[in-house]
């Protein structure tokens, strides 16, 4: 299935004299910075969007390459709705070209028959209310190449009362990005280094757009944030970087935005690299809370606290977490008179999103069909 793709233009510099002038005509896609140039019958970097007929088409419409429901904490989102299910959705293709990347299987195919799942954007949002959600994730791929079908999903899910949560590089343009943004209701947005040498030989982007990115959501929108950075030994692990990037969050988001650092494992075009041992993430956790961070997380690794959320002004564990899973005897959070979430010893404010008790989905992943 294909749809007629938004944020596009003729190039200046095609060909208006030939007499087939499909054939030789350029269409400049304008949905991220990358801005690829695709003649008829070709693919943008990302593959699912292409130029049929003269015009671009999104191939990535009205289908998907699976859906599941995944705990929220899988995202990750940690203080969005703390152990509730989401219904998780994506396709294929991306925008980006990570040589580690650790889900290439699909981000980096060139095979539009694995997106087999048909479903309408109503079909979606069906299958979220059927199973009580509170959340629909685009995920799994970089889901600003689907921004078309995306958008329609999220549309119908806010008119239902569901929100959606957006798991993204952060690599856009202004006006899609705005687009984008203003029907998600939170974002972890995968901060990939902060190194611009190594976004530009290692991720095959700019570091700057996805820093303008970070900025637009946390002064424009009310979209909850949360960031990952994922710590490759050797590749993006210096520790001036670490150091650069907490500063940069601290003083341009705020220090409660919560950040995961996540292990790497030896994977696609960097599989001699090998994984992140666990002391280099304890280490990273260590400047960023030095630096001022309130709410730091280690990712896939199996560590004593690396999930738990803690008040910062006294300390009291708010949130303990085994997996995905919510332990509701250390549910320290509570709602004061001004409506605002608490930590129950102190009254220190937690920021996120809370209901009174954690829901209870755990580490259960359903594959939807």
């Amino acid at each position: 299935m294909n749809k007629k793709a938004s944020y596009w233009e003729i190039s200046n510099s095609s060909d208006d004299n030939n007499n087939n002038r499909n054939e030789k005509q350029l269409v400049v896609c304008k949905l991220c910075p990358r801005e690829c140039e695709i003649r008829e019958g070709g693919h943008g970097v990302c593959f699912v969007r292409g130029v049929i007929g003269g015009e671009l088409r999104s191939f990535a419409y009205g289908v998907s390459s699976g859906m599941c429901i995944d705990p929220i904490e899988k995202k990750p989102l940690y203080h969005f709705y703390p152990g509730s299910g989401v219904l998780s959705i994506g396709t294929i293709g991306c925008n980006l070209l990570c040589k580690f990347c650790q889900n290439w299987s699909i981000s980096r195919s060139k095979d539009l028959s694995m997106m087999s799942a048909k479903a309408t954007a109503a079909d979606v949002v069906a299958v979220a209310e059927n199973y009580g959600l509170k959340s629909i994730a685009y995920t799994y791929n970089e889901p600003t190449v689907f921004i078309e079908y995306a958008k329609d999903i999220a549309e119908v899910a806010r008119a239902s009362g569901i929100h959606s949560v957006a798991v993204t590089a952060g690599f856009i343009n202004a006006k899609p990005r705005e687009d984008f943004f203003k029907l998600m209701d939170a974002a972890n947005v995968d901060l990939k280094g902060f190194n611009s040498d190594f976004y530009s030989k290692v991720i095959g982007a700019k570091l700057e757009s996805v820093l303008d990115t970070l900025k637009y959501i946390r002064e424009e929108t009310n979209v909850w944030l949360e960031i990952t950075n994922l710590l490759i030994p050797g590749v993006n692990d210096r520790e001036s970087d670490i150091h650069a990037m907490c500063e940069w969050i601290v003083s341009n988001l705020g220090e409660h935005i919560p950040l995961h650092f996540s292990a790497f494992h030896p994977d696609w075009h960097m599989d001699d690299v090998p994984a992140t041992p666990l002391k280099l993430l304890l280490r990273a956790k260590e400047i960023a809370l030095l630096k001022g961070l309130r709410y730091v997380y280690l990712g896939n690794v199996r560590c004593k606290n690396n999930s738990t959320t803690i008040c910062h002004q006294c300390s009291e564990v708010l949130i303990e977490r085994e997996g995905y899973v919510v332990d509701k005897k250390f549910w320290k959070i509570k709602e004061n008179v001004e409506g605002k979430s608490v930590c129950a010893k102190c009254g220190e404010v937690v920021a996120g999103f809370f209901d009174k008790l954690p829901a209870d989905w755990g580490n259960k992943r359903i594959p939807i069909r």
